[in-house]
């Protein structure tokens, strides 16, 4: 009995030593550490932003979806929508320092359109039907003018409506101004926006996702096409 023990307790020692085991892999990371001036070594980790949603707040979790599916449409497209005000105000400097003719005005807004085409296509075919919409309303609080009217004022009356024929076919009227003060969509959008300004966007986004916004990659912010003399 004694030598069994014995044999048990040899075996022992040899499997805690680790010799005779797999070592399982180490994970995580390291942690940074500060002494005091008492000589004790204190760990020191760094925690992610999170951002506290103001009392009063109530949304049932059908509605909460809707919103967090809002975030994550705002998120996509309101980085064109901010480069759109750029470009706009680019043309419209341009048209009015240059234009003489209104046949440079046609020329001019036909290179501008094929250049938009090649800068902004693919990522625009590969938006959503909600994205889409979201981007609408901010054209419209970035650039002050509805699609519609931007249609008809860089286009012609015939393409404006044409383009309303086919937005009303998806239930969207392009005639609908951008008013927050109304509620609803508009609403919410601003108070995206707002956060967005302020410089607290990854904080509220990381706080909704755990993980940060994915980063929108825009080719060019302005347009290299010029007025034919």
């Amino acid at each position: 009995m004694k030598r069994i023990l014995t044999i048990l307790f040899i075996a022992s020692l040899f499997f805690l030593d680790g010799s005779a085991q797999t070592k399982r892999p180490k994970s995580g990371q390291l942690m940074y550490y500060q002494i005091t001036e008492q000589g004790d070594t204190v760990l020191m980790e760094s925690l992610d932003p999170v951002w506290v949603f103001p009392k009063g707040r109530k949304m049932k979790d059908n509605d909460w979806r809707k919103y967090y599916k809002l975030v994550y449409n705002f998120n996509k497209v309101y980085p064109y929508a901010l480069v759109g005000r750029k470009m706009m105000a680019q043309v419209d400097s341009t048209l009015a320092a240059d234009v003489t003719k209104r046949s440079q005005r046609t020329k001019y807004i036909n290179d501008v359109e094929r250049e938009l085409f090649r800068i902004f296509e693919k990522d625009i075919r590969s938006m959503t039907v909600s994205q889409g919409l979201v981007l609408l309303r901010l054209v419209d609080r970035e650039c002050g003018l509805s699609a519609f009217e931007i249609i008809k004022n860089y286009e012609n009356g015939f393409a404006a409506n044409f383009w309303q024929l086919v937005a009303r076919i998806f239930s969207h009227n392009l005639k609908t101004r951008y008013n927050p003060k109304a509620g609803g969509d508009d609403a919410k959008i601003e108070e995206l926006c707002k956060i967005w300004d302020s410089g607290e966007w990854v904080p509220f986004y990381y706080s909704i996702f755990m993980e940060y916004p994915p980063r929108v990659v825009i080719q060019r912010e302005t347009l290299q096409s010029e007025v034919s003399n």
